[in-house]
């Protein structure tokens, strides 16, 4: 029995090593991309003042930087985990604390585009007030508060109350590092609490923009896109949302699969609602803004093409 158990390892772990390969090719490839493209449009940013001074692209330039970094530390964990690289307690614990950081706040980050949104659709005259440049910083920095809430609570339970881990290097996941079932709770807790009030953001600055767009005050065109970009946020809040689901997707399959599909599930889990929605935040801003995306373009090809001037339409 014991010689049969050994050869499914080993037929386990050769199929798994011939797949490797392909798999993280298909990870890192679209998140290098990315992050090039991400670079590009930060780059982009800090080209013309008028993107430094606008609130809705201190947004979306604070959403670039937020998710920038989380692909990156998304990569660098993944060819840790396909290289079996063992990582030391803090390091991991630094890394995992900054993830969930980054993924809270870029969440977080959803609801005030959508609100720069409704205000400039719903309250056009009193725009500028109520999204100066102040006003803009000061909700970041609330974002970035209420981001590092869980991270902090969990720093002060791992030094002060958990006991369970004693090894100096560990492969680095939340499985692995926070082993105390309070971790699961306060994830589920604020992973919830977040969705539920960015949803609600959402759906009714949606709802507002659509009343408002019914009357003969209101600018039609911009009113859709505004809509349509508010849409976009709430698609991209979803796909986000399931992210939440891998984790019980991934104790079921444990229980009713091999371990050879089961390892296949989580990749493709992990590919479509964690990468995927990252990947999908340079796209609906950066593209759809004309302003933008010429002068985007034109460092894209490394300025072979043409640069038009740059007309900030408010209601984009």
């Amino acid at each position: 029995m014991s010689n049969l158990s050994a050869s499914a390892s080993n037929l386990t772990q050769r199929l798994m090593d011939q797949d490797a390969p392909t798999k993280a090719f298909l990870f890192v490839t679209p998140c290098v991309i990315f992050l090039y493209v991400n670079g590009v449009m930060l780059f982009t940013l800090r080209k013309k003042a008028v993107f430094q001074e606008t609130s809705r692209y201190i947004l979306f330039g604070h959403m670039l930087w937020v998710d920038t970094l989380n692909l990156f530390m998304s990569v660098v964990l993944y060819i840790c985990a396909v290289s079996r690289i063992l990582i030391m307690k803090n390091v991991c614990l630094l890394l995992l604390i900054a993830a969930t950081a980054l993924f809270q706040v870029s969440t977080l980050n959803l609801a005030l585009m959508s609100l720069e949104r409704y205000v400039a659709i719903c309250f056009p005259l009193r725009h500028a007030e109520f999204t100066s440049f102040k006003r803009t910083h000061t909700a970041i920095c609330v974002v970035w508060v209420l981001g590092l809430i869980q991270c902090l609570s969990e720093m002060i339970i791992f030094y002060s109350f958990d006991t369970t881990n004693i090894a100096m290097n560990l492969f680095c996941s939340r499985t692995t590092l926070f082993r105390l079932q309070i971790y699961k709770k306060f994830d589920i807790t604020f992973t919830c609490i977040f969705f539920v009030l960015v949803c609600f953001v959402i759906i009714f600055t949606y709802a507002s923009i659509a009343a408002v767009a019914k009357t003969a005050a209101c600018d039609k065109l911009s009113a859709k896109k505004a809509n349509k970009t508010v849409l976009l946020h709430l698609i991209q809040l979803g796909l986000g949302a399931s992210s939440i689901l891998v984790g019980v997707v991934q104790e079921a399959i444990y229980v009713y699969t091999d371990f050879l599909t089961a390892l296949n599930v989580m990749y493709f889990c992990f590919l479509v609602f964690i990468i995927f929605p990252k990947c999908l935040s340079p796209l609906i801003y950066g593209v759809r803004d004309q302003a933008f995306c010429c002068l985007f373009k034109y460092y894209f090809t490394f300025g072979k093409g043409k640069v038009k001037p740059v007309t900030i339409e408010l209601h984009v």
